[in-house]
């Protein structure tokens, strides 16, 4: 897996001051896609260990509410696959910090897909769904398009339905 970026102080993509993981690759292809660039599953970086460390050291101070994955698409089964156990790491290591995920797939999709369901157990929050350039919201919080929802994962899970998040 390659990625395209790091926010290591990210305010936008999710609450709190964020480290952020720009994934590569996604075969969605939104029409007014923000990084069109990230569309490519060979653009960027290597994923590495050492890429890892550094993230696992920028989310070590207490100000840092969480990690955020996005893309790209994070939920493309390579990505996926190869997230799952940095994920567990930071879960393991930062149990108090949350988890979230931008992917253009919508949440009942990514529970038919065995990697993607695994990586979803390890999530907090979902924003789902691809984005609509006919149904931009610059207003809308911590989402581009009016389709996207914002998925609370451990209730949803436990409900066997989708819940979404309160007002944030």
């Amino acid at each position: 897996m390659n990625y395209a970026a790091i926010k290591e102080n990210d305010i936008a993509d999710g609450p709190g001051v964020r480290v952020s993981l720009f994934v590569s690759g996604c075969t969605h292809h939104c029409k007014g896609c923000f990084q069109p660039e990230t569309w490519n599953f060979d653009y960027g970086k290597p994923f590495d260990e050492t890429t890892e460390d550094a993230l696992m050291k920028a989310l070590e101070p207490d100000y840092k509410a969480g990690l955020t994955l996005l893309g790209g698409e994070p939920m493309e089964s390579e990505n996926a696959k190869r997230l799952l156990p940095f994920v567990k790491r930071v879960r393991e290591t930062y149990p108090s910090k949350n988890v979230w995920c931008y992917s253009g797939y919508l949440f009942e999709e990514l529970l038919k897909r065995d990697e993607c369901l695994k990586l979803l157990e390890l999530v907090d929050v979902l924003v789902d769904g691809e984005f609509m350039e006919e149904q931009k919201d610059i207003s809308l919080v911590f989402r581009g398009s009016a389709n996207q929802r914002i998925i609370n994962v451990p209730l949803s899970l436990r409900e066997g339905k989708v819940v979404l998040m309160q007002e944030l």
